[in-house]
């Protein structure tokens, strides 16, 4: 599976840590950015892999900055991005379960390395389970046309 991985400064070191953790999987990673420490913009970075997400690059991405806050909410502005920010593994799972998310969001600067593994593997290996939940993801798709 192809994914796009992408962080701001903030999130370097761990973006770093989790393309080769799932390179080693044999996950085709694609970095978006950023390449170093230097002090950058989140927004730049998530609308980059946003932006690969809808034009067909890969089906899924993971966004870190310092807390996850800042980059799931640039993510969230893009059509058609359903990005959920997890910093524990039951967020992770409820978010593909039941919201079909297609960015998983971390803060490298409130979880622990070990943490975000977890939080990774759990995300990538649980499938969306549809049902009553797809008429749900329809409706919150449905709000970009507003």
């Amino acid at each position: 599976m192809k994914l796009l991985i992408g962080s701001d400064h903030g999130g370097y070191h761990l973006k770093e840590h989790i393309k080769k953790y799932l390179t080693e999987k044999g996950y085709e990673m694609v970095d978006v950015g950023t390449d170093s420490e230097d002090s950058c913009d989140y927004p730049d970075f998530a609308q980059k892999l946003c932006n690969g997400i809808t034009q067909g690059t890969a089906e899924k991405g993971i966004l870190i900055c310092g807390t996850g806050i800042g980059i799931s909410i640039a993510a969230n502005k893009c059509a058609g991005i359903r990005a959920a920010l997890c910093n524990e593994v039951y967020g992770a799972k409820m978010s593909r379960q039941h919201n079909d998310a297609n960015v998983l969001c971390m803060g490298a600067r409130v979880i622990g390395v070990g943490t975000a593994e977890l939080i990774v593997d759990t995300w990538l290996n649980t499938d969306f389970e549809g049902g009553r939940h797809q008429r749900r993801v329809a409706k919150i798709m449905a709000l970009e046309e507003k």
